[in-house]
């Protein structure tokens, strides 16, 4: 389809096409033949100087509106003389012998842009992909763009097709999907050499979109995310890993001074006591080997000495 539309556009450019500069020119003769009629009829002129100089007026009118041509900044003309190339004309005015010269194209030396795609292509390993992208190209030389390919559009964007086909063909998906610049690079060197001959040089090539299958991209998601779980998994073991080591270290580091490991232990009750209805559970070797009986008494003692004056507070109420 995009193929067809760019043959129209191309048919339409190198086609003829209405000059308004010849056209108004054509239009001031014809209405400057008229009055010079209406003025040699006021004056009973010779009906013979009448038709000559209107004959004269009609040529020099038809001559302009045929040979007078416009290019404009970014276009040249590819003008033929009897079939033969006669040159390259323009921007601006020119003028060409009507009948003899023609115009067989005009040539745009902008950067063009081209769209073209790879539907249902199979990879290195056979997975059907659908692959957009984009071609960005000049014509350099618009004698060769006119003389030695026929449509030179249509072609650099078959060209551009049949290269990215034969590139899928040769890579796998994996390197399909994170490999765009070297698959880029690669298209515009294979699109590039074919497309010199003809004039035209390929500035550069962008790969849009790639498009996979449904069940492959669930599948490839599902793998994702089991290889994520599995890295949680690895690094939290590492993670209980380290702390078991950091626990051993400790237990060397108490072993040989309670004074410490005592210290530690009223630390733990206290940070613990601090929460409001805090259930703290001790190990009864800890408390037999740390006597952590008298400390839990006195933790007691003081919870119950900061509950008795509420207790007082509320019999005298």
């Amino acid at each position: 389809m995009a193929s067809k539309t760019m043959a129209r556009r191309s048919i339409r450019r190198n086609g003829r096409r209405s000059n308004g500069v010849a056209l108004a020119i054509f239009l001031f003769l014809l209405a400057l033949e008229v009055l010079i009629t209406a003025v040699l009829d006021s004056r009973q002129a010779d009906p013979i100087w009448i038709g000559v100089e209107l004959t004269i007026l009609s040529l020099v009118g038809v001559y302009i509106l045929m040979a007078l041509k416009i290019a404009k900044q970014w276009e040249k003309a590819i003008v033929l003389r009897l079939g033969k190339f006669r040159g390259l004309k323009g921007p601006g005015l020119f003028w060409i012998i009507p009948i003899i010269d023609t115009i067989s194209s005009w040539v745009d030396h902008r950067v063009m842009v081209t769209p073209f795609t790879a539907e249902r292509t199979l990879t290195k390993d056979t997975v059907p992909v659908d692959v957009d992208a984009v071609l960005f190209w000049v014509v350099w030389d618009a004698e060769k763009a006119a003389l030695e390919v026929e449509d030179y559009r249509s072609a650099i964007s078959w060209a551009a097709q049949t290269a990215l086909r034969e590139i899928i063909g040769k890579m796998e998906l994996a390197e399909i999907l994170t490999g765009r610049e070297k698959m880029d690079a690669a298209l515009q060197h294979i699109i590039d050499e074919r497309t010199t001959p003809w004039g035209i040089t390929v500035q550069s090539v962008e790969i849009r979109d790639v498009i996979i299958p449904q069940a492959l991209e669930d599948a490839m998601s599902r793998q994702a995310q089991a290889e994520r779980e599995r890295q949680a998994r690895v690094i939290l073991g590492e993670s209980e890993q380290q702390i078991a080591q950091s626990f051993a270290q400790a237990a060397k580091a108490y072993q040989g001074n309670p004074t410490a490991l005592h210290l530690r232990a009223m630390n733990m009750l206290f940070e613990g006591l601090q929460e409001r209805g805090a259930l703290v559970i001790v190990p009864s070797s800890a408390v037999d080997t740390m006597n952590l009986g008298g400390v839990l008494g006195v933790s007691s003692m003081a919870g119950m000495a900061q509950q008795m004056p509420t207790a007082k507070d509320s019999d005298e109420e």
